[in-house]
This record gives structure tokens, C-alpha cells and sequence, in this order.
């Protein structure tokens, strides 16, 4: 799992009903549905993206869809209900694979209940968008929405490094032209910061990876298993970095440990 899954969107769904009632909003009802509405309108090209969406979508989804919208529509100035109807075509969207609608109506939801965690979902996925998609509009379009939503999340929580790290992987995933080493910079100024945060050296050590510094990946690696020895993210990349350095015996062992890792805990640590 990267950086960029570190919310699973279905259970982050739920979560944001139980954020919603616990969590006081900023606007009154109606306020808050003519800011969502508003939002939707100034965001035309979405409409671009729902249209081309919409030819892909099987019957079962797209009836789904439909009946979904239609309660959104009919949600009025209920805002408990706007949240609810937001969260489902959220959902149906990002299950349907189209991140990019999945993160409008996600990013909608945080317009509406304003805290981190709502937004750092919203930024995650756009993010994820911006990984699976290849045309550079709809890139471009994640790219800018996924900035703001972990700028919104660190605007509400600046101590929380997992924004800043994610804010980075945007930039390195899709690097502004003025300034394509963004990202990796904004990543070595928290490895200075954070010397000792595991989740900031493993997002290094993958760039690294990426651009098939081997060395300085395993270095990288190393230290985080010396941070946390069961780290199983750096283990499954050390693998992969032994691969590429051209040691097969240590690829296989840390490739071995790494399948049993995942098997024990049905998903990577960071």
C-alpha cells in the first residue's frame, strides 16, 4: 500500500457519518447546500468528466447513479441527508473506478463538515486518480484538487506530517513544470525536519526506486528497519531495491519475509 492509500475510501465513507453527527459545521443547513451547489458550478469541467464517465458505466452502475443523484436532489436543505447522498455517489463513483468523480463529491463532503480527516480523504482520492489515470487533463484536474484538499488538511492540522507527506507525493507523482523537484524537496526539508519518521524515509526510498537509485534507496530502507524492524512497507520495497542493485539472494529474502508480512497483517505498515 503507498502513501497515497492510506485511507480506504469504503470505510472512510462510514466514517464520515460518525464525523458528521459528532462534529459541529461551520455553516447553517441552507447555507452549507448553496455552498456545495455553488461549488459544483463553478467546477465546470467536472461536468466534462461525469459526461465521459457516463458512457462507461454498466446498467447496474448506471442505475445506481441515478437513483443516488435523485436523492441528492431531493435532499433539499437537509444537510445530514446532502452528507449522506454525497458519501453514496462517492462511493458508487470510486467503485465504478473513476477517482476523479469520486474525489469531487468527496471534496464536496469536506466543503461541508471541514475537518482533516474528510479533507486528507478528499486529497487521498484524487490522488489515487492521479496514479491510475494517463490522460493529462483528467491528471491535471487530480493534480490541482488533491493540492488543495491536503493543503486544507494541513491548514486545520499543521503537526500532522502525513499531509505534508502526501501534499509531496502529489507533486512528485506530477511535478509542476516551473519546478519539477518539488516534491523530492519537500520531502528531504521533512527528512530533516523528521529524521526518525519511517513513513517520510519509505516515500524517499520509493522516489529513489523510481528513478532506479538502488544504493540510496537501501539506505533509505535500512534505516527504517532500524526504526521499526517489522516495518513491512520497507521490507516489501527493500526487496525490490536488492532486485534492481543486483542481489538476487537478498531480493529472494526480503521478498519471502515480505509475502509473509502481508499475509500476517493483510496489508503493508508504513
Amino acid at each position: 500500500m503507498t502513501r497515497f492509500q492510506l485511507v480506504a475510501l469504503l470505510s472512510a465513507i462510514a466514517l464520515w457519518v460518525v464525523m458528521y453527527i459528532g462534529c459541529e459545521t461551520k455553516s447553517t443547513p441552507q447555507k452549507a447546500l448553496e455552498k456545495t451547489r455553488a461549488l459544483a458550478a463553478e467546477r465546470t469541467d467536472i461536468n466534462v468528466l461525469l459526461k465521459a464517465a457516463r458512457q462507461r458505466l454498466d446498467d447496474k452502475e448506471a442505475s445506481a447513479i441515478t437513483a443516488a443523484e435523485q436523492h441528492l436532489s431531493a435532499s433539499k436543505s437537509d444537510t445530514a441527508a446532502l452528507v449522506s447522498g454525497l458519501m453514496r455517489l462517492a462511493g458508487l463513483w470510486y467503485n465504478a473506478g473513476h477517482a476523479a468523480i469520486s474525489g469531487h463529491y468527496a471534496q464536496q463532503i469536506a466543503e461541508l463538515v471541514q475537518t482533516e480527516e474528510v479533507w486528507s480523504t478528499a486529497g487521498a482520492t484524487y490522488a489515487i486518480c492521479l496514479q491510475r489515470e494517463t490522460d493529462d487533463k483528467v491528471r491535471a484536474f487530480c493534480t490541482k484538487r488533491a493540492v488543495e484538499a491536503f493543503e486544507q488538511a494541513i491548514s486545520l492540522n499543521p503537526g500532522n506530517v502525513s499531509h505534508r507527506i502526501n501534499l509531496a507525493l502529489v507533486y512528485a507523482e506530477n511535478p509542476p513544470q516551473e519546478d519539477v523537484m518539488r516534491g523530492v524537496k519537500m520531502l528531504q526539508d521533512l527528512n530533516r525536519q523528521y529524521p526518525d519518521n519511517v513513513s517520510v524515509l519509505n516515500s524517499l526510498a520509493r522516489l529513489a526506486l523510481k528513478t532506479g537509485q538502488y544504493e540510496r534507496a537501501i539506505q533509505r530502507l535500512e534505516r527504517t528497519l532500524e526504526l521499526d524492524a517489522q516495518n513491512t512497507t520497507a521490507i516489501c520495497l527493500l526487496a525490490e531495491a536488492w532486485q534492481g542493485a543486483g542481489d538476487e539472494a537478498k531480493a529472494r529474502q526480503f521478498a519471502e519475509v515480505c509475502s509473509q508480512a502481508k499475509k500476517d497483517n493483510n496489508s503493508p505498515s508504513e
